[in-house]
């Protein structure tokens, strides 16, 4: 069972392409920054640049007015998750209204965690535990790893969502089909890098044939 984390590497430049939470989102030449469109209809701040195989996942969340705007929500408009091309982007420019912007970057390193299913005590209860809680617990432990401590995971990437029902999962806008998982992302290690979301994890949804994507927390 291996999970491949993403773990907090210290600050990164704002502007740059490598994956990170906050900085300023870099897109395709005409992109037009997100507004909210479950009730502030300012723009969203941008949370995380996620380069993957076929582009780059760009995140964005409202956090101009918590609790009222539903960010948590994939269909409420309050977040947007778009896939860009890998090639071809740009520093967007930041509104001048708004949250848009985390107080500091975060640069993200992968580190894939192995578990062994059969190390692995069962709940009668609650059954086998979930793969991205264990592969959090275990990257503290990793043998010949760089300990560090859970608070440093700021996600990861593939897999599966955690604990999420499955009629949660979003529908593509464009062709109704269930969308495809694509990340966990944690708030942030502490209140200068991290994003609100309430306590709660995010998961990060794609269709690739699409280039579809959707945001919400559990």
């Amino acid at each position: 069972m291996q999970t491949r984390l993403m773990i907090y590497d210290g600050p990164a430049a704002a502007d740059s392409d490598v994956p990170r939470t906050g900085g300023v989102p870099l897109a395709p030449a005409g992109f037009d920054w997100p507004v909210c469109g479950s009730g502030c209809g300012e723009p969203l701040q941008f949370f995380a640049h996620l380069p993957v195989e076929d582009g780059v996942l760009s995140v964005f969340v409202c956090q101009n007015d918590p609790g009222a705007c539903e960010f948590w929500d994939a269909a409420e408009g309050a977040n947007r998750v778009y896939l860009f091309p890998g090639e071809g982007l740009r520093p967007v420019a930041v509104p001048a209204t708004g949250l848009t912007l985390l107080p500091a970057v975060s640069a993200i390193r992968t580190q894939v965690v192995t578990i062994d299913p059969e190390e692995v005590e069962q709940d009668d209860e609650e059954g086998t535990p979930d793969a991205y809680d264990l592969a959090r617990s275990g990257w503290a432990r990793e043998p010949g790893a760089r300990f560090g401590t859970q608070r440093e995971v700021l996600g990861s990437l593939g897999g599966s969502p955690s604990y999420l029902e499955d009629d949660r999962v979003p529908a593509c806008p464009s062709c109704a089909g269930a969308m495809e998982f694509a990340a966990h992302l944690e708030e942030g290690i502490d209140w200068r890098t991290a994003m609100n979301l309430g306590g709660q994890l995010g998961y990060v949804f794609v269709c690739r044939p699409c280039r579809e994507g959707a945001f919400l927390t559990d």
